[in-house]
């Protein structure tokens, strides 16, 4: 059994690759061995993580994934623990595994009820054992009632597989917020599945631990989880030049501070130097000389006096309307390039700027970096359509584009032509402010600019965007401004 704790790469494999391993398992192996397995490293994951229980319920659904809740009750019954089970099988339709697990139980004298125990503590357990990969739709009727109870009980609860409610693939859930379980724990069995990891994954799962029941993986992964970047320390005889130029261009008058945040974030993403060119008369109506002396590292510059094909372009923060005037040559002329924010609404209500990007060739590494309202409107479809599956998304928008994408939100999903999505692990609710987007996008541009693959670059960045609010005191709100000066504290790869 392994604890996943995020510091390092990890294999996910959807659900039709997970069957497919647990039948070639199920067939090398005597009857009833993969569930007897799962059963019993759920009762070990249960007595480790609540040693002190004295109630533990165990609500057990129709199938197979209420069979190893079933081995589990058996297991922490022997053990000495007050176990409750409840059941919602039909003995007549159970899966054959998970028949010979209730004879077990019953057998062994596990106890049954027709409804949870009440009065569970906080020192307790409760284990969802209702649904695992095969779920699909919102429950109904006595396990909606069950799942409801797991939410709203003091215990805190151990999800057997996923937690019941949760698609295996996407991490969308089904239905409103008490139609999915809240787990403080989930033990997964066979492999990691991606669902886990973004979308609700990381609310609805808590902590994630997996148990292979020893069965060999030969599939090749669906998507990967990411882990830390591979830094080295930068050679001691570099220079400005070593790590090269990004030019910001968005901050259209009135938002000037998503341009100025992006660029301060390159300066400490390692930049050897930042242009900051506004859009529109936003030098003076915000006044050239006061910017200026706020922000003495980046250096001011009108949008036509950029030496754009030798500079790494973060373009959009900010840019407003005014941003779409300056993608042509943006797009034409930038060697290495982040498209974010307005610049990305530009290009969804423009073909002929679609087109152009569209052909921009993997010569010239392009990273897209979209929140969900954007990705929606880049293909047309609702937010709540790219939501659904945040993975085939990322996919199609780097597709569509032939470029490297970030759909951000919870688990940004990394995508790129003909390459395994990767899930960022990193963040948490502290990025949800205004000009933290902006922060990674100038952060993307610093490391692209350092000459490394954009698909590389994009999992770094938002792996140390995210890893930036992760450290952050708990007691202390998080500002983009102090997210931008907290990535200096992050060492960089070497050109």
């Amino acid at each position: 059994m392994q604890r996943i704790t995020f510091q390092s790469t990890h294999a996910l494999f959807n659900s039709a690759a997970t069957r497919r391993i647990e039948h070639a398992g199920l067939a090398a192996l005597p009857p009833n061995t993969l569930m007897q397995r799962a059963g019993l490293a759920v009762a070990q994951l249960a007595m480790a993580v609540a040693p002190h229980a004295r109630t533990v319920w165990i609500a057990c659904g129709p199938g197979n994934n209420g069979g190893d809740g079933l081995e589990a009750a058996l297991h922490l019954h022997q053990g000495g623990k007050a176990v409750v089970v409840t059941w919602l099988g039909d003995e007549a339709r159970l899966p054959a595994d998970a028949l010979a697990a209730l004879g077990r139980a019953r057998a062994a004298d596990v106890p049954f009820a027709d409804t949870p125990p009440a009065g569970l503590t906080p020192q307790d357990l409760a284990i969802d054992a209702l649904l695992g990969l095969g779920s699909s739709r919102a429950p109904e009727g006595r396990m909606a009632a069950w799942i409801a109870a797991l939410n709203a009980g003091a215990a805190p609860v151990l999800a057997v597989d996923l937690p019941t409610g949760l698609n295996a693939d996407t991490g969308a859930t089904a239905g409103e917020v008490n139609t999915w379980v809240h787990a403080r724990h989930t033990l997964t069995f066979l492999t990691l599945k991606p669902g886990l990891f973004t979308g609700n994954g990381r609310d609805a799962a808590g902590q994630v631990w997996l148990d292979t029941l020893a069965v060999n993986t030969a599939e090749a992964p669906s998507a990967v989880l990411s882990g830390p970047p591979d830094f080295r320390p930068r050679a001691h005889a570099s220079h400005k030049g070593t790590f090269g130029d990004v030019a910001i261009i968005g901050g259209a008058p009135g938002t000037t501070g998503a341009a100025l945040l992006a660029g301060s974030a390159s300066l400490h993403g390692g930049a050897g130097r930042v242009f900051v060119a506004l859009l529109g008369n936003a030098l003076q109506a915000d006044g050239a000389m006061a910017l200026a002396a706020a922000h003495p590292e980046l250096m001011l510059r009108a949008v036509d006096t950029l030496d754009l094909g030798r500079q790494t372009v973060v373009c959009g923060c900010g840019g407003g309307q005014l941003v779409a005037a300056a993608l042509p040559r943006v797009l034409a002329e930038a060697p290495r390039l982040v498209l974010d924010a307005d610049a990305l609404n530009a290009v969804a209500g423009d073909a002929a700027l679609q087109a152009q990007l569209r052909h921009r060739g993997a010569g010239r590494p392009t990273v897209l970096t979209p929140h969900p309202l954007e990705a929606a409107r880049l293909l047309g479809v609702p937010t709540a359509e790219i939501q659904a599956d945040r993975l085939s998304a990322a996919r199609q928008l780097a597709e569509r584009f032939q470029c490297v994408v970030v759909l951000k939100g919870s688990g940004s999903v990394i995508a790129a032509p003909n390459a395994a999505p990767r899930i960022n692990p990193t963040g948490n609710a502290r990025l949800a402010t205004a000009g933290t987007g902006d922060v990674l996008a100038g952060l993307t541009g610093a490391l692209l600019a350092g000459g490394h693959p954009a698909f590389e670059v994009a999992c770094d960045a938002v792996y140390l965007h995210g890893q930036a609010a992760n450290a952050w005191p708990t007691e202390t709100s998080l500002t983009a401004g102090a997210l931008a000066a907290a990535l200096g504290a992050a060492p960089h790869r070497s050109k």
